[in-house]
């Protein structure tokens, strides 16, 4: 057996795409670059990538798949795998704007001391999280 060393020198690669299943890849892309102000960059029959215009290097993938089941929350049947986690400056005019492009809460908001987070399922049904930091 190899031994694997913990130190990090020299990455193995780099990150180019996080990949999202979903039932409808042209309305998950939509959502998502609404949010996040990104745009279409390439798109096949059965997925559409969206990147971050500034630099195009960050990418989403929204991969179509067939007999799509959305992840529970927070029962986690079947399990959601990943979430995208989102800073916004104000947390009202966010609610108000992922709700009108199609976005559900999933309870309530949760306040910590430190930041102030509500979960929302996607269109696909995938949970994601709206975060304000509080600043000192």
């Amino acid at each position: 057996m190899a031994h694997y060393d913990h130190r990090v020198d020299t990455p193995v690669g780099q990150l180019m795409n996080i990949v999202v299943d979903c039932p409808d890849a042209d309305i998950s892309a939509r959502f998502w670059a609404a949010v996040l102000g990104w745009e279409r960059v390439q798109e096949n029959a059965d997925s559409v990538d969206i990147a971050d215009a500034s630099d195009g290097r960050r990418r989403l993938v929204f991969q179509q798949i067939a007999d799509y089941r959305p992840p529970g929350w927070p029962d986690q049947g079947p399990p959601q795998q990943l979430h995208l986690d989102v800073r916004v400056d104000d947390l009202e005019i966010a609610d108000q704007r992922v709700r009108a492009l199609g976005a559900v809460p999933l309870g309530e908001r949760v306040v910590l001391e430190d930041e102030t987070y509500w979960v929302y399922a996607d269109p696909a049904g995938h949970p994601f999280c709206l975060v304000q930091l509080e600043t000192t």
